[in-house]
């Protein structure tokens, strides 16, 4: 995967980076490429799913600190 892949990759919501990994787990369910073409989509989606999970993990803090400000319901 080339700096250029990444870094597009980087740029994605976590909509658009979720719903291209789908397509890649299709993909490489279905096989029929060669070793060379399903490593490069492995690491596609190696990329992808970690693109998720800092949405995710971002999401997660937001969420935590909204609680933890929450005023006193005493």
């Amino acid at each position: 995967m080339t700096d250029d892949e990444r870094a597009e990759i980087a740029t994605f919501g976590y909509e658009r980076a979720r719903d291209e990994l789908v397509n890649v787990v299709k993909m490489l369910e279905q096989g029929g490429m060669d070793l060379d073409d399903s490593l490069a989509l492995w690491e596609r989606g190696e990329t992808l799913a970690a693109r998720c999970e800092q949405h995710l993990a971002g999401a997660r803090k937001r969420v935590e600190d909204a609680l933890a400000n929450r005023p006193d319901s005493d």
